[in-house]
């Protein structure tokens, strides 16, 4: 890679940082590119170089952010054990949240406003991946690797119960009684959510990771 291209891509990067922090805690109305420049420390040319608009800006954040929570499941084959997949799923997106609170906040904004900026990558991209997804938990569950039920609804829960010490972090904080989440609470957390689904879907937790 040249250093011209090296380069290119670490403003990308800091511009996207920068972005992620700014619409996390202002939502797409509240958050402005000078903000977001200032916040990178660039000119505000720059991000309109590179994005050309607040609304680009704001759906490629989103899409990082879809793509990252999901990419570890998106490898997964019949081949695989689900529990051990589920289980490093869930552990992986609930770290995610917790690392990054602000993007899991900003997609629950966006969807509870209706999914205005993002509806087309839902439908077109999403829905997609999210049928192949249930068609791998249907298949395991077909093969007798998983208790039948609902393949979509176990993705559900997965999202939702992860993302909750996300979008719920100032209550799970105040209700704890701490200012933050230590990797012990990391684990305890990933341990009683993962056992309770996979317990659900008829599997154990992996030998590796159950204490």
């Amino acid at each position: 890679m040249s250093k011209r291209q090296n380069h290119r891509e670490e403003v990308f990067e800091k511009i996207l940082e920068a972005a992620e922090m700014e619409f996390g805690l202002k939502g797409y109305n509240g958050a402005s590119l000078q903000h977001i420049a200032e916040r990178a420390g660039l000119p505000k040319p720059n991000i309109i170089y590179y994005f050309q608009s607040k609304a680009n800006l704001y759906k490629q954040v989103l899409d990082q952010t879809l793509m990252g929570w999901n990419d570890l499941f998106d490898r997964a084959t019949l081949e695989d054990d689900p529990a051990v997949v589920l289980d490093r799923f869930i552990r992986v997106k609930l770290k995610q949240s917790i690392e990054k609170p602000g993007t899991s906040r900003l997609f629950a904004m966006e969807v509870i406003g209706g999914a205005l900026h993002i509806g087309d990558y839902l439908k077109e991209e999403l829905r997609p991946w999210f049928t192949s997804r249930t068609s791998l938990l249907q298949g395991w569950m077909d093969a007798g690797k998983m208790r039948p039920c609902d393949p979509a609804s176990v993705i559900y829960m997965i999202w939702a119960t992860t993302q909750h010490y996300a979008d719920f972090e100032a209550q799970v904080l105040a209700l704890s009684g701490i200012e933050s989440l230590s990797e012990d609470d990391l684990t305890r957390i990933g341990d009683t959510i993962s056992g309770i689904i996979l317990t659900g879907c008829g599997l154990s937790l992996p030998e590796k990771t159950s204490n």
